[in-house]
């Protein structure tokens, strides 16, 4: 098997059963807020012009570029589409001219028409990705690899029983605004960027450890921020405040600890993989050295941001002017959704203010109606360039999350912890969304298998994403049991969530277990 690494999360793995063109980002993102890092502009594209397959996780513009899908991708490229419950995927692709799809069952191994074995495991929880995020599994017959991107499954037994890993792809970077956009004292902020920055790297340090794979290629992050107002938010001198530690931080975290399987990649790289070897040729440009990639990563990126300034004046001059009537138009597009989200309305229990410059709305998730804003406190606030909000309206997106606040162009504030419910409203923006929220929410219920934890019964899954605790948590010496899927912490003396105000964690003193739960014993990892 040959892997060629595109950048970020970009696969070209060819077999001789066929090719899968995995998730190829080229052009930046987020109203060009986000480019590929190492950059990725000078790669031969016409190598993987015309794939057998082609897979995208998810629909964020870090792995689905529709502009460089419908310019450069054969259209009748096969498309194997992960199962998800909405079927914004296929739309999008099939408006690319992506008409040849095929759905894959959920975590089921397929023999493709071509003689390759894959397997695709949707996650679709509405804090998954943009209503849905996926990870790949090939099998060429002898070579095995494990394409998980941006996805944090909480369950991996599946992928356990089909043996052992040669290759492992997945995310150790931030890929979020927290904390950076947040009014916080300079201190705070540090503290929180710290904390983040260990936990992506210790949660894929700890996918590691539970798959095991013979080799291990840090990817999915993290992008360049190359427009001036975010230019510092780049990483440059591996400073462990930053939430985007780079591949080679990654490399030197897992090497600390004992795990030699990391390699390094660059867009470009070769990766001949058997199932003893891994094999690696990287593709530099004249002049160019590693070195003078991570190690003088600041001229690296004002090299790289001189070299794209008429593209990011471009989208700049691409924002459309704010209409006069901009707050009306905003209350059409949000009320009738705020209307039907009960469940959401009832976790999100507050307001919500979008600040424009002095003016804005107030959506208030109580009574359930948007009116003007003027100034005033408010629970979660979000000042915003109107411009983009516009941009927003005009395009009729469905997901803000997946636009606007990955852009990081915004300021935010909010009185009390973070609540997941108001990100799910900004990405349910249509009436099929909102319903698979709802859904969604009906659909959970206390979940009532336990394990044994220190003192306590447990409830085995995290209320967060359902995480597997009795694989991904450990306890402190003050009774705190942290989830190292996200860093949910929660007290075992209360059950309550020190993340979030609105989640509690179902727990009984071993003295108090009663005869009918199901008990599942195991150690802490």
């Amino acid at each position: 098997m040959n892997i060629t690494y595109l950048g970020h999360a970009g696969l070209f793995v060819e077999t001789e059963q066929g090719s899968i063109l995995c998730d190829p980002w080229f052009n930046p993102a987020y109203f060009g807020s986000w480019w590929p890092f190492p950059a990725n502009d000078r790669i031969d594209r016409s190598r993987f012009s015309h794939p057998t397959y082609l897979y995208i996780s998810h629909l964020h513009h870090d792995h689905f570029d529709p502009l460089f899908l419908k310019d450069e991708v054969d259209p009748q490229t096969t498309v194997l589409l992960p199962d998800y419950p909405i079927t914004a995927m296929r739309d999008a692709l099939s408006q690319l001219g992506f008409h040849y799809q095929v759905t894959l069952a959920a975590g089921q191994v397929t023999r493709l028409p071509t003689g390759l074995k894959v397997a695709i495991w949707p996650l679709v929880a509405p804090a998954d990705g943009p209503l849905g995020d996926s990870y790949l599994w090939i099998d060429d017959g002898s070579t095995r690899v494990l394409n998980l991107n941006d996805a944090h499954p909480r369950d991996l037994e599946a992928v356990l029983r089909l043996g052992r890993l040669d290759a492992l792809f997945l995310q150790f970077s931030g890929a979020i605004w927290y904390p950076m956009v947040y009014d916080l004292p300079r201190e705070q902020k540090a503290s929180l960027g710290a904390v983040k920055r260990v936990a992506g790297m210790r949660r894929a340090e700890m996918f590691i450890h539970l798959l095991k794979p013979k080799a291990v290629f840090p990817s999915a992050g993290p992008a360049a921020f190359l427009d001036d107002d975010l230019f510092e938010w780049n990483d440059f001198n591996r400073d462990d405040t930053n939430t985007f530690p780079d591949q080679t931080v990654f490399l030197d975290h897992l090497a600390a600890r004992g795990i030699d399987e990391g390699h390094l990649v660059l867009p470009g790289s070769k990766i001949e993989l058997g199932p003893q070897t891994a094999q690696i040729e990287h593709h530099l440009e004249p002049g160019e050295t590693i070195a003078s990639i991570f190690e003088d990563k600041r001229g690296y990126l004002q090299r790289y941001q001189r070299r794209v300034r008429g593209r990011l004046e471009a989208e700049h001059a691409s924002w459309p002017l704010p209409p006069p009537d901009l707050f009306a138009r905003l209350r059409r597009r949000l009320a009738p959704i705020m209307h039907v989200a009960d469940l959401t309305a009832e976790q999100i229990g507050a307001d919500i203010v979008l600040d424009w410059g002095g003016e804005g709305a107030r959506l208030d998730f109580i009574h359930r109606k948007v009116v003007p804003w003027h100034g005033g406190p408010s629970r979660y606030y979000f000042r915003v360039n109107p411009a983009l909000i516009t941009a927003c309206l005009d395009q009729r997106l469905d997901d803000w999350v997946n636009s606007l606040f990955l852009s990081f162009r915004f300021r935010a504030r909010r009185d009390g912890e973070y609540n997941e419910a108001v990100y799910t409203f900004f990405k349910c923006l249509s009436p099929e969304r909102i319903q698979f929220a709802e859904g969604y929410w009906i659909e959970q219920h206390p979940d009532n298998e336990l394990w044994l934890c220190q003192d306590y019964w447990v409830q085995r899954r995290c209320p967060h994403m359902k995480a597997d605790l009795q694989r991904f948590a450990t306890v402190d010496d003050n009774q705190i049991l942290t989830c190292h899927m996200h860093g949910w912490r929660f007290d075992l003396k209360t059950g309550q969530c020190l993340n979030s105000h609105n989640r509690t964690i179902y727990r009984r003193p071993v003295r108090q277990a009663k005869e009918d739960d199901r008990v599942v014993e195991g150690p802490l990892p």
